[in-house]
């Protein structure tokens, strides 16, 4: 029997590359955030999801430029040496471009943009590979949803889900119910997938998403200046999602 035209293998993993012309775009259109603005600020992120971020950019939206992502092509916009940076000083901060980083081009005044990034936390469900911040136990008995408030009991459709994470289930009156307590992970353990679908399912967040400012350029005196005291965790990359092509500038 011949094979239906309409039975096609499609690849999902191709994903198209950045064009030199995107590239080089995008590396004079960083160039030109270095001549508008009067600072320039090196971040990083801790536990990064793309949601938040694209909140911070909404917030910003009038009064900042946000780029992340490509730290190759960010760090040779700004220049990685005296003789190669597109303004005085800038290559001290380019040199620094590594990991989950961005830049903030922006005119607001320095205590400004650090106190708002000092309150700025979202938090958030763990994934694999974080580490677990406390001991979580699921006590005998019904087993609770924290979404809500109070905690609701899970339907009986999500029986199956919740013993395919490892749960001993029964059901009682229709709720999936433990008859022993179980421990969900220990603190300072990373946790495994099965673990972080179970706390994010019961409605626990583990983790915070929050935004670390390292450096800070001024474009008047050309000067660089060290950030202490605004280091975030979980920016080792494991468990995080990183930013699309299109979540490069905005």
């Amino acid at each position: 029997m011949p094979k239906s035209k309409r039975s096609k293998l499609v690849s999902l993993t191709k994903v198209a590359k950045k064009t030199r012309e995107q590239k080089n775009a995008l590396l004079k259109e960083v160039q030109e955030n270095a001549d508008k603005w009067q600072y320039c600020w090196l971040f990083e992120v801790g536990n990064m999801r793309n949601s938040h971020l694209k909140t911070v950019r909404r917030l910003w939206k009038d009064s900042a430029r946000i780029f992340f992502g490509r730290g190759a092509v960010m760090a040779k916009a700004l220049g990685t040496t005296p003789a190669e940076e597109h303004r005085v000083g800038l290559h001290k901060l380019a040199k620094q471009i590594k990991g989950q980083v961005g830049l903030l081009f922006t005119n607001s005044l320095p205590d400004e943009v650090l106190g708002w990034f000092a309150d700025f936390q979202q938090p958030d469900f763990a994934r694999s590979g974080n580490q677990a911040s406390r001991t979580v136990v699921l006590p005998a008995g019904p087993i609770m949803q924290q979404h809500s408030s109070p905690p609701e009991p899970f339907p009986h459709n999500e029986e199956p889900q919740l013993r395919k994470l490892g749960l001993r289930t029964s059901m009682n009156r229709g709720v999936p119910t433990l008859e022993t307590a179980h421990t969900v992970c220990e603190k300072g353990k990373v946790l495994t997938s099965e673990q972080a679908q179970l706390l994010k399912l019961v409605g626990i967040k583990m983790v915070v998403f929050r935004v670390g400012l390292r450096v800070r350029w001024e474009s008047a005196s050309g000067e660089t200046v060290q950030i202490d005291g605004h280091e975030v965790e979980g920016t080792d990359g494991e468990g995080h999602e990183g930013p699309g092509d299109d979540e490069m500038s905005e």
